[in-house]
């Protein structure tokens, strides 16, 4: 077994920033997963980098509250990854722009790779610039947790390679029909452990290989849907990490998800 934190966020990571409201939050998936994980009592590390501007000070500070090991967040000169962003119609999230900034750049030393091989569980996502190592992580006993989005299936983000070196698959859709059944069919027959997908407010489909399993949502009076999926994500994993069963994991995320929809914020 691992020694050390039990789950470690490493890749993609930003501010978005709310000009007009003076408003900014870190995140990333990892990051909003990881703040969620770490408010529930699991030790927590993010590993990315910021840049030296005002953005990544604030960033590191604003973990650093939330009680999550900073060590390994990476400050490199230049601007930290943001997205600007702004409200329409007093609830709607627009995204005006994307600034790369120093996440441009972003790979792993060697030194990183040893340190995450000392976790039990690990996030990443298509973004985080961190794939071709997935099966040097997975060799090294780490559970890898990772979120495709929307781009299961596509050919341009998305390799089958992928879900062979994922333990805990997680993908969006829009709602449970023959497609989605047989891609997590699919999915599963490559390798990972289970496969999740959510459907918004449709609530949540899990496969294991034998079952298929089914969770709706916790009601809620919703302001905001930015961070839902990674907080769904973050509950099921603190599931996984407690010995939950399949619908357990589900429901906790469900629970988590409504708490988020619910604020401004993104957890």
């Amino acid at each position: 077994m691992n020694n050390g934190p039990s789950a470690i966020g490493v890749g993609f990571s930003c501010a978005d920033v709310y000009a007009k409201l003076a408003k900014f939050y870190p995140t990333g998936n990892g990051v909003d997963w990881g703040v969620h994980l770490s408010r529930m009592g699991i030790p927590v590390s993010i590993l990315s980098v910021v840049g030296t501007d005002k953005y990544g000070k604030l960033m590191k500070e604003a973990l650093m509250e939330e009680g999550i090991d900073i060590s390994h967040l990476h400050e490199k000169e230049g601007e930290t990854c943001k997205m600007m962003m702004d409200i329409k119609n007093g609830v709607d999230r627009v995204h005006l722009e994307e600034i790369p900034g120093v996440m441009e750049e972003f790979d792993l030393t060697e030194e990183d790779k040893e340190y995450i091989k000392h976790f039990q569980y690990m996030h990443t996502d298509l973004f985080g610039k961190i794939l071709e190592y997935l099966p040097e992580f997975r060799k090294a006993g780490v559970k890898v947790v990772m979120d495709f989005s929307i781009y299961s299936d596509d050919p341009e983000y998305c390799k089958e390679a992928y879900f062979t070196n994922v333990d805990y698959v997680f993908l969006s859709y829009k709602q449970e029909d023959d497609y989605i059944i047989n891609h997590m069919k699919k999915i599963k027959a490559l390798g990972p452990q289970i496969v999740t997908v959510t459907l918004g407010d449709k609530g949540s489909i899990s496969y294991d290989g034998n079952t298929f399993y089914r969770e709706g949502i916790v009601k809620a009076e919703v302001v905001n849907t930015v961070g839902a999926g990674d907080s769904y994500i973050a509950g099921f994993t603190y599931g996984i990490i407690n010995g939950y069963s399949i619908p357990e994991c589900m429901k906790l995320g469900a629970q988590i998800s409504a708490q988020v929809v619910s604020k401004f914020e993104p957890y």
